[in-house]
């Protein structure tokens, strides 16, 4: 795994921006999973300058869902699918058939999982995911405790989750499962950048960087993929060990 420390939350979000940008001049219909939350949304916005300013084109991209709270979808607050629509997909137009979503309002969310399985296989696979780590080590709804070997599934969120996910929500909501890619996909995509910002993170990141690799430590499955990257800012790396 490579390890990058940039300055700061700007410098961050840029290194991240260009690197979504190298991917997929190298691919131009790059499949593409890209996390929702608070710690992306500064590189999606420069990824969509950079477009705009036809410094990258998205427009073959294929982009699938990382995860998303169960019973939300496009037009509910806090839902992972309504960041994306906002700050990537309706910004750069992206079409409809180019969109892989769960639907977590579906009254079959295994169904949904198993097809979001297939839908990947069909596509080939991931070409570039671009991920966060939770305060417990999450990726995705991939809890403590998560195979290695899942694939997309319905999983429990732990209390911490249920906890942290309530800042998305401006009246408590009651959070208790979601749908999410599995770890095993992270493991199998081409390329993996964990990017993570400020310094309520550096515990976590501390633990990544310093733990052994483990179920308990999902975060800690990228220190494995032969192209994963740990990119973090000053704050988030400060307790981290320097090698």
């Amino acid at each position: 795994m490579q390890t990058i420390i940039e300055s700061d939350y700007e410098a961050l979000s840029e290194r991240a921006s260009e690197w979504i940008a190298k991917c997929v001049s190298d691919k131009p219909d790059a499949v593409l999973c890209l996390a929702a939350g608070a710690t992306p949304v500064g590189a999606f916005r420069k990824l969509v300058s950079m477009a705009r300013e036809g410094k990258v084109d998205l427009s073959k991209c294929r982009f699938v869902g990382l995860d998303e709270w169960a019973g939300l979808g496009r037009e509910d607050e806090g839902s992972c699918k309504r960041l994306l629509y906002e700050e990537i997909f309706e910004p750069l137009q992206i079409p409809e058939d180019q969109l892989y979503m769960f639907d977590a309002c579906s009254e079959d969310l295994a169904g949904q999982c198993q097809a979001m399985n297939r839908r990947i296989e069909t596509l080939g696979g991931i070409d570039f995911m671009l991920v966060g780590a939770g305060m417990n080590g999450h990726i995705g709804f991939n809890e403590p405790g998560t195979s290695f070997d899942t694939y997309a599934h319905v999983a429990n969120l732990d209390e911490v989750t249920q906890q942290v996910g309530q800042k998305y929500f401006t009246k408590p909501m009651r959070l208790r499962t979601g749908v999410t890619l599995g770890l095993r996909h992270l493991a199998e995509s081409r390329s993996v950048v964990l990017m993570v910002s400020g310094s309520h993170k550096a515990d976590i990141v501390e633990r990544i960087v310093n733990e052994g690799i483990s179920e308990q430590l999902p975060a800690s499955l990228v220190r494995k993929h032969p192209n994963g990257c740990l990119l973090l800012d000053s704050e988030a790396a400060v307790k981290a060990r320097k090698d």
